[in-house]
Parts: structure tokens; sequence; C-alpha cells
């Protein structure tokens, strides 16, 4: 007899492009809720509290958004300078030609754009929340 925990596929990457910026497509991995729950716990500290006089836990928000971003984003293409006001405020004045120059993708630019690009992160969000993306066919 097959047992489901040999079936389920915990290091599926799939490509999804954006859907309102031609080209910029991102290589996003299944998060689980087991996975979320440890990275959750790598960024939760307990401390003695003396208002609550006894152990209180406290998160690490921006650790966690760091952990959390470096398991779902694998990498990008096609992040165009131009499509990032579409994303977040950003003074592109420092450069002459915006045109088809491109964003490369590091964990530190995907932090940034996780932290200060709120659509980005709702939509990511909602593409490792539908599990019909891991499972299309390639």
């Amino acid at each position: 007899m097959k047992s489901l925990k040999s079936m389920i596929a915990t290091n599926k990457v799939i490509e999804v492009e954006h859907p309102e910026l031609d080209g910029f497509v991102v290589n996003v991995a299944y998060i689980s809720r087991d996975l979320t729950k440890k990275l959750l716990e790598r960024a939760t500290t307990v401390k003695y509290s003396k208002t609550a006089k006894g152990p209180e836990e406290t998160v690490d928000n921006d650790l966690f958004l760091k952990l959390y971003t470096a398991e779902m984003i694998k990498g990008w293409s096609g992040l165009k300078l131009s499509y990032l006001p579409d994303l977040l405020p950003v003074d592109l004045s420092d450069f002459e030609n915006v045109g088809d120059e491109e964003l490369e993708y590091s964990e530190e630019n995907a932090l940034d754009l996780m932290k200060n690009a709120t659509d980005f992160d709702n939509w990511l969000t909602s593409v490792i929340k539908d599990v019909k993306n891991f499972n299309k066919s390639s």
C-alpha cells in the first residue's frame, strides 16, 4: 500500500508569469504548512517577561519575511526597471534610459520587493495558496 507521505512533492518549483507585467516570470517554490511553521519557529524567540511574569514568545517579523521569501522565490527573469513604478514607489532618475534594462534577481532584491510591494506580495501569496498551480503538467 502506498502512503500519501511518499507522494508529496516537497521541492516543487514552478514558473509563473506576472499577470500584468509582460515577460516577468518568477520561479516560485511550494511552501507547505509544515515548512511555514518551521520558518515561524526559527523567527520566534522566548524571553522572560516582567509584565507577564513568565516566558513570552516574540516573532521577529523581519526575519520571518526574509526566511519565507528565500524559501518561496527561487529566481526571476524579465523584471524590467520600467515595471517597477507599477509595483512600488521608485526613483529612476539616476538611469538615463530605463527601457528594457532588467533588475536582476537576488535574495536581497526579492526581499526588498516583498517588503515594499504589497500587490506583488499578495499575488505571490495567492499563487502558492492555489495548489493547482503546482500540479499542472509541464
